[in-house]
């Protein structure tokens, strides 16, 4: 029983090998689709959510905090599906949120260049010169986008537990190799690996039902105990932040930290 996070880039076949391995460990397997539509619940635009976790964040987002408000849903909705256990994730972001999880395998799906504009051309009917374009500003988006949210970048390799190049390795020989590394012991849930992923899971859920009321707000959980982190200035909606969180599946009890704010000259 294990977790399995596919990053790829647009037409590097990742959808495939995906989908290839988690029929053949009889794995769910999550598309980034699946994770929008389960995001629903948060009464939140479909194409709002699709912005927020595809484009480059805009000088405006910066100080609005939109997109922090879009992906605490999807993190949320994300951790609620891969919480039960054999699942296979391929899209933007899913090894972002599950890095400290012991039984997730990490993989990074890449092509080339020439192989993933071919692909483009061929079911977008543009020209080669095009397909680059698009490509090369699809990779960039998606850089900035992981640099910006969490400081990182989506093509460093140590990020991964194993990185596959599509080219002498094809798709069925990825999904082998991958089906493989996952059946390692590092790789197996544990009661300690998996009360790790539902504290996850639980802050999750407690940040995406606080954040429209404190977009700041920062969330901890452990074993059912929820610890809430607000400016000293937000105390006086404690009532309602309690109220908010115990609602949430799996809440046991709630302390509310109020962090002092330095002010400088």
């Amino acid at each position: 029983m294990s977790i399995i996070t596919i990053s790829r880039g647009s037409y590097c076949r990742g959808k495939e090998v995906a989908e290839k391995v988690a029929s053949r460990l009889g794995y769910q397997c999550i598309s980034r689709d699946a994770v929008i539509e389960a995001c629903s619940e948060y009464n939140v635009p479909e194409v709002k959510l699709i912005h927020a976790i595809c484009d480059a964040p805009s000088i405006l987002e910066r100080f609005t905090g939109g997109k922090t408000r879009f992906l605490a849903y999807l993190q949320a909705a994300l951790l609620e599906m891969l919480q039960k256990d054999n699942a296979v994730y391929h899209g933007l972001a899913g090894h972002f949120f599950v890095k400290n999880v012991p039984h997730v395998l990490k993989v990074r799906i890449i092509a080339e260049m020439a192989d993933r504009a071919k692909l483009e051309m061929e079911r977008k009917g543009v020209s080669e010169s095009e397909a680059l374009r698009t490509l090369r500003s699809d990779d960039e988006e998606r850089r900035k986008w992981s640099r910006f949210n969490f400081g990182i970048d989506t093509w460093d390799s140590a990020l991964y537990d194993l990185v596959i190049h599509i080219n002498k390795i094809n798709s069925d020989e990825a999904a082998d190799l991958i089906c493989r590394t996952v059946e390692l012991e590092c790789f197996h849930t544990t009661p300690q690996s998996q009360q790790v992923m539902n504290n996850l899971t639980v802050a999750a859920g407690v940040k995406a039902a606080l954040i429209d009321l404190k977009p700041e707000v920062e969330v901890s959980a452990d074993d059912g105990n929820v610890r809430v982190q607000i400016k000293s200035s937000q105390v006086r909606d404690e009532w309602r932040i309690k109220k908010l969180a115990k609602a949430v599946a799996g809440v046991k009890q709630v302390e509310i930290k109020a962090q002092e704010i330095s002010l400088r000259p």
